[in-house]
């Protein structure tokens, strides 16, 4: 593996995705079937010849958070020109914009389906950025300057029910009309607190003739007017947070609630290095989509995984050691950029890898991250990796899937195992690397889960699941973008590409098999 400062150097230097595309949601109306609604997104997330210690901090940080914890996120509804963003401390993530009060200010938020609360920056606002190095322009929003905003009282029912979750604080020595306060505080040092109001969120309904129709709805969201640690920071600001979880103040529950969408949302993740994808509100349609069971009552989206098999060959893994419990379990996480494989797991499963690899591959161990180094394709030359999960379904894992281009120079490519050892736990998470250039559907009214492989910057119909079938073809609507886009430029140098293999190969600390 490559000393710190070229890993740096290089990380860099390799050009990542941004995408900004625009976005639509569903309205309701009594004697109108329901709509499907979409999320443009942005991403911003170096991948190709970012250091796998450097993944694996920005992971392990989230994977900290008491609230933000394991997410899900993901891509965009049209897909716009791309640019790339090399910066290797710019914690990935995936954002989307949202259009809130009277008269309408629209908010850049992270998309997070590991919480569940919309969160906004309020003014005032103590510790929270003013620029952002995504190079989209900050706001802030101000309750009173809303003619349609008021704010939640701790004598609230939905006070009461965010009580109840954790997600609302008031003092047993506040009044019935003091305001409805939370504070969230994360593991990575970071936190916001403030309180909740009620105004109107804008979005488009995407009709069945391919038209929009703009729409609006009165939900529930927080209003920051304090942060701390990582949130205030530049480099990775954004306006809020918007959480995608399951519990009654996520969006996702609130709109269905009132009649403006089904219970159930579909993401396709770009796999290239240009990033990007699809997000809905709603359920894509494809044909080749198999469905497995969500394990209820739990705070993330787990799975019930059975076995793992390389090349049709099941590993010799207790089955047990999958089961779900408070310290163990099977999680799709979106807003993970590596997996995690169980600690009891990973052994077994990076041997078969290493075994399975074609005699032309040759075979490299640093810091404990198991590579290879080839001129053949990926394909031709690894192992492909099967999960299976209840009611026999399974998922295919390419080389693509479970490998991260590390350096390149010539026909030689190092390639290294992105699945990570989920070091003294016994919980997997299937983040970016295994989900991308796949459909992925969370069908939240039937607790289960459906994927499909993909070409994610295909377009793709869409059901609200109502009965009436409607399918959008959400990759062909063209609408303009924000002013707000972000630009991202970058260039990759040669020269320390081939620095690095050459380190990799012949020295630069790196042991070999």
């Amino acid at each position: 593996m490559r000393p710190p400062e070229v890993a740096v150097a290089v990380a860099a230097a390799v050009a990542v995705a941004a995408l900004l595309a625009p976005w639509a949601a569903a309205a309701a109306a009594a004697s109108v079937p329901l709509l499907p609604a979409a999320l443009a997104l942005q991403r911003a997330v170096p991948h190709k010849g970012v250091a796998l210690e450097e993944l694996r901090r920005r992971d392990w940080v989230r994977h900290r958070s008491s609230r933000r914890g394991l997410l899900g996120g993901v891509a965009g509804v049209v897909d716009f020109p791309v640019e790339g963003s090399a910066n290797p401390f710019m914690v990935g993530l995936y954002f989307t914009h949202v259009k809130l009060g009277n008269p309408a200010k629209e908010f850049f938020v992270q998309i997070d389906t590991g919480s569940d609360i919309l969160w906004v920056t309020c003014s005032p606002c103590t510790g929270c950025p003013t620029s952002s190095g995504l190079n989209i322009q900050l706001e802030s929003f101000s309750p009173d300057t809303s003619s349609t905003s008021s704010r939640i009282t701790c004598s609230d029912d939905r006070c009461t029910a965010a009580l109840q979750t954790g997600e609302a604080v008031c003092q047993t020595s506040d009044s019935s009309s003091s305001p409805c306060g939370y504070t969230f505080t994360y593991g990575d040092g970071s936190g916001t607190s403030g309180y909740y109001v009620s105004d109107t969120m804008y979005f488009d309904t995407v009709m069945g003739n391919e038209q929009t129709a703009n729409s609006s709805a009165s939900i529930v969201f927080g209003c920051s007017n304090s942060q701390s640690g990582d949130l205030t920071k530049a480099d990775r600001a954004v306006d809020g947070i918007f959480g995608f979880g399951q519990h009654q103040l996520s969006v996702i529950s609130q709109l269905n609630s009132l009649g403006v969408s089904p219970r159930v949302f579909s993401h396709c993740l770009k796999g290239s290095d240009n990033g990007g994808g699809i997000l809905v509100l709603g359920e894509i349609v494809e044909p080749g989509l198999v469905y497995t069971p969500l394990v209820p009552s739990q705070p993330h989206y787990n799975l019930y995984l059975e076995s793992i098999a390389v090349n049709g060959q099941k590993l010799p893994i207790d089955s047990s050691l999958f089961t779900t419990s408070n310290t163990q379990g099977t999680i799709v996480d979106s807003g993970t950029t590596l997996a995690y494989l169980a600690d009891g797991a990973y052994d077994p499963f990076v041997t078969a890898i290493a075994g399975a690899v074609s005699p032309s591959v040759r075979s490299l161990v640093s810091k404990g991250n198991q590579c290879f180094l080839t001129s053949s394709s990926v394909d031709s030359s690894f192992p492909t990796v099967t999960l299976y999960f209840r009611g026999g379904v399974a998922m295919t894992v390419k080389p693509e899937n479970y490998l991260l281009q590390q350096a390149s120079v010539d026909n030689n490519v190092l390639w290294c195992i992105g699945w990570q050892r989920n070091q003294g736990q016994e919980i997997t998470i299937l983040g970016d690397l295994v989900l991308k250039d796949k459909i992925f559907v969370y069908d939240l009214a039937n607790m289960r889960m459906g994927w499909a492989d993909y070409d994610c910057s295909m377009p793709v119909n869409v059901t609200t699941s109502s009965g009436k079938n409607q399918y959008v073809n959400t990759g062909q609507y063209d609408v303009n973008g924000s002013t707000r886009r972000a630009s991202y430029k970058s260039l990759i140098p040669a020269g320390i590409a081939a620095m690095v293999v050459h380190m990799l190969v012949f020295g630069g600390g790196v042991s070999r098999r």
